[in-house]
């Protein structure tokens, strides 16, 4: 499988790997097929370029899972645009930072999400579509053909929060994405009658990866937000869905909820990252969708996807992270540059063609996590450092060890305590505040705040509420009239936890 020939095309070729009939994308109202969405990707790619958007422009969207969502990254990639997906979850401080950070140059989104911005949030030349211009434009109008792209040339920035503060844009080019759908699609032996149930946010890697792999191997790919479990249930019944991706909160709702008898039959495969299974929970999933293989992944953003492992080792081995996914060299190393021994644990660093560009405009946090491969990587040139300690058994199995950076891993979504700790400072209710995760079984990690104030629980709760989505907001918060700090004058973070989990087990 490692010898998968790695074949470079433009992104926007993805809308001719199908039989033209073939359904590529079936949203709540139309059913559209490959002849279908080729078309409609190069209509929207016209549209952009006679909107006065030139080679290299951002064109940000900011929408559920419409087919305008759906369709964007392969019309941005056609035009020679480089396309910035929003969450759709996140509040008006979040999406000004992203738009002017990378410098869009258009916005697409719905009305009301138009409406919650201020004049002036958009940056300077970003011109506004709302999402029935975007719908008109993929409608009608003439087609651009298939491009001619550089491989090499930027095609997305995806934002991913940092340890230091506001999510950072992570460059892909068309190769990184169009080699990811490739091998995805190859390991997953995804095929042409296959139906994937796209739960995840489009922004997110692996969520847009639902869309990607899935064109690639020509099948069905279905966008669905949804507001619980119930919702998923009844999705993947509706559908004859076999494909479904999600994180481990997603599977913990799922295994609780009611299945019919037979209702998950169609399943032939479910794919997790974000997150660690645990063994419990691998052995409720093998349980419930019994027809199913389960393939548990890990991956960042920096590099997309870097191992897998394979369905027929889960049993055995149900807390691996598996082997390098093709096109990936994924290399244990020590302290010192060398090699890691068998089941020493060392930093994971991914080499290969999978590795982005680096952080958009953001040279000093490039440099600390793309750097040269170590001098015995197969591939050499530039590799992404990921920060995180694995081990490889005998085997060649990796296993998670630990992160060294303080990121919250919370309902397989990876979130800054900087970010929660500079919006409870901005609420004026606190002075100092210190944002950390403790383990939670559904969400993997739960977000626990520290803050020293006056007491203006209100208050914050409310900013919060008002500033940060769901998956962001603080299970926990506990207020304190001083904060330890260290001899450099800092808080004291490790000492602030402490004290946390001491009156927890207290309580």
């Amino acid at each position: 499988m490692q010898h998968l020939k790695p074949e470079l095309k433009p992104l926007d070729h993805l809308a001719l790997c199908g039989a033209r009939n073939d359904t590529a994308l079936e949203t709540r109202s139309e059913r559209i097929s490959y002849a279908d969405l080729d078309a409609m990707v190069g209509r929207m790619a016209r549209a952009l370029r006679a909107a006065g958007l030139v080679r290299g422009d951002r064109v940000a969207t900011w929408l559920a899972k419409t087919a305008e969502a759906c369709i964007m990254p392969l019309a941005a990639a056609r035009a020679g645009l480089v396309h910035v997906p929003v969450n759709p979850t996140l509040k008006r401080g979040q999406v000004v930072h992203i738009l002017t950070d990378s410098g869009a140059k258009l916005l697409i989104t719905g009305e009301g999400r138009a409406q919650s911005l201020n004049e002036g949030d958009r940056p300077n030349g970003c011109s506004l579509w709302l999402e029935e211009q975007a719908t008109e434009a993929r409608l009608s109008g003439v087609s651009l053909p298939p491009s001619d792209e550089y491989p090499g040339d930027l095609a997305a920035i995806l934002y991913t929060s940092g340890s230091t503060g506001k999510p950072k844009g992570v460059m892909l080019s068309h190769s990184n994405l169009w080699l990811g759908a490739v091998s995805v699609a190859h390991y997953l032996k995804l095929d042409s009658d296959d139906r994937t149930l796209c739960v995840l946010p489009l922004s997110f890697d692996y969520g847009q990866n639902q869309l990607l792999s899935t064109w690639r191997a020509g099948g069905c790919a279905i966008p669905l937000d949804y507001l619980s479990a119930r919702d998923v249930v009844k999705a993947v019944v509706r559908h004859d869905v076999t494909t479904l991706a999600g994180v481990p909160p997603l599977w913990v709702q799922l295994v609780e909820a009611q299945w019919e008898l037979g209702s998950a039959e169609s399943l032939r495969r479910i794919t997790n990252s974000g997150g660690a299974l645990t063994p419990p929970l691998v052995r409720q999933l093998r349980a419930l969708f019994s027809e199913a293989d389960v393939y548990p992944m890990y991956g960042l953003t920096e590099a997309f996807r870097s191992t897998y492992l394979d369905p027929t080792l889960v049993d055995d081995h149900p807390s691996s992270m598996g082997k390098a996914i093709p096109f990936a060299e994924i290399m244990v190393v020590r302290p010192d540059g060398r090699e890691a021994s068998p089941d020493e644990p060392g930093e994971l660093v991914h080499a290969g063609p999978l590795v982005a560009q680096g952080y958009w405009r953001d040279a000093k946090r490039t440099s600390a996590r793309f750097k040269p491969a170590p001098t015995w990587s197969n591939y050499g040139g530039t590799a992404v450092w990921s920060g995180d300690t694995v081990r490889r058994d005998a085997d060649g199995l990796l296993y998670f060890v630990g992160r060294d950076d303080e990121m919250i891993k919370t309902s397989g979504n990876r979130v800054s305590p900087a970010e929660i700790e500079q919006v409870a400072i901005a609420s004026g209710a606190v002075a100092e505040a210190v944002a950390f995760g403790v383990a939670d079984d559904r969400l993997g990690h739960a977000i626990a705040l520290v803050v020293r104030g006056d007491g203006k629980a209100e208050v914050l709760e409310a900013f919060l509420k008002a500033e940060l989505p769901a998956f962001m907001q603080p299970r926990r918060v506990v207020w304190c009239e001083n904060l330890p700090r260290n001899p450099n004058g800092k808080l004291d973070r490790v000492a602030i936890r402490r004290d946390f989990e001491q009156k927890e087990l207290g309580a």
